[in-house]
């Protein structure tokens, strides 16, 4: 039988893996139509436009990977930017998908919906327990809206939509720009940078005490179909309808400091490293519970130093001339 899936968001990071995994599929003979539309062909904060998109396509699955994203800079630069465009995506998608008939959605979303102070490692049920990170707080409310709102439809209108909530990703098609990008790739390009101009020293932002946890995005693909394709018998048995929403991480973590080492290892940069702790940590640490999705039959196979090899890689296939403009 024929599945139509539209993935939104398929020229972003997750999306594009997420997009590879279903090519993968129908390489190998299975029967499934990939709808895509870039932002400039569908505005998905436009009410309008989403539902006439939808309603003309009519996907059996929607695959809601688009966002606004960035790091700490970007978050503290637009917070105004960060809430309303994510949470008009995700109205008018997940809103346009229960009109045109969509049974079956999947959402991503992130690990900052939980509270800056959560017990660790950070369990589904820590949700709205308490005071947000203040730098990315109004995107963390606009996915926690994602997650109430699939939740919400399920129980209205008895669809299955589902949500994914991820740790830190990287990989292929990151974003690498000194300023916007999240701290892996951010590392990466300055390890890299620094290496070729021969600099006795890198500083990075932060006391580098701050413990984060790293998922490489082919890996979050990988998870992320998996659980869209859980029957729902098997789904509901982990989950709660007003707490559905399953963590995705890699289970282990590491310090600023040590992660820094490994990009200086990868990158080849032989110089001294300094931290700078006038600048934000952030989170103390955040550290995902990932044994919901562990009982369900899934777990990460990517190690952390061979995930940031293969980034690297990627990263000088690209050339600096055009990651300059990024």
């Amino acid at each position: 039988m024929t599945k139509k899936i539209y993935i939104a968001g398929h020229r972003g990071m997750v999306g594009g893996a997420i997009m590879r995994r279903l090519q993968d599929r129908q390489a190998a003979g299975e029967d499934v139509i990939l709808v895509t539309r870039t932002s400039e062909e569908l505005d998905l904060t436009n009410k309008a436009s989403v539902r006439g998109f939808l309603q003309s396509e009519k996907p059996d699955q929607v695959i809601l990977a688009a966002a606004k994203v960035g790091g700490i800079i970007a978050n503290n630069s637009y917070p105004a930017q960060f809430i309303y465009e994510n949470l008009m995506i995700e109205c008018n998608v997940i809103h346009a998908a229960y009109e045109a008939g969509v049974k079956k959605l999947l959402q991503l979303g992130s690990s900052c919906i939980y509270p800056k102070m959560a017990k660790q490692p950070m369990r589904e049920d820590a949700l709205l327990t308490g005071t947000l990170e203040p730098t990315n707080e109004p995107y963390a409310i606009a996915k926690i809206a994602g997650i109430k709102l699939c939740e919400s439809y399920n129980r209205q209108y008895g669809v299955d939509y589902r949500s994914v909530m991820p740790t830190n990703l990287y990989g292929p098609g990151d974003n690498f720009h000194p300023e916007n990008s999240h701290v892996l790739p951010a590392l990466i390009r300055r390890f890299h940078e620094a290496a070729l101009r021969g600099d006795e020293t890198v500083t990075v932002w932060g006391s580098g005490k701050p413990m984060r946890e790293f998922l490489h995005v082919d890996d979050m693909a990988e998870a992320s179909l998996f659980v869209l394709d859980l029957d729902e018998e098997t789904y509901q048995r982990e989950t709660e309808p007003m707490l559905s929403h399953i963590n995705v991480g890699s289970g282990t973590d590491v310090t600023i400091r040590e992660l820094a080492e490994i990009v200086a290892r990868v990158t080849g940069f032989s110089g001294t490293l300094a931290f700078d702790a006038t600048k934000p940590d952030g989170t103390p640490r955040k550290l995902m519970d990932v044994s919901r999705l562990a009982r369900l039959g899934w777990t990460a196979t990517t190690p952390l130093e061979q995930g940031i090899e293969e980034t690297y890689g990627w990263f000088l296939a690209q050339g600096l001339d055009q990651l300059r403009s990024k």
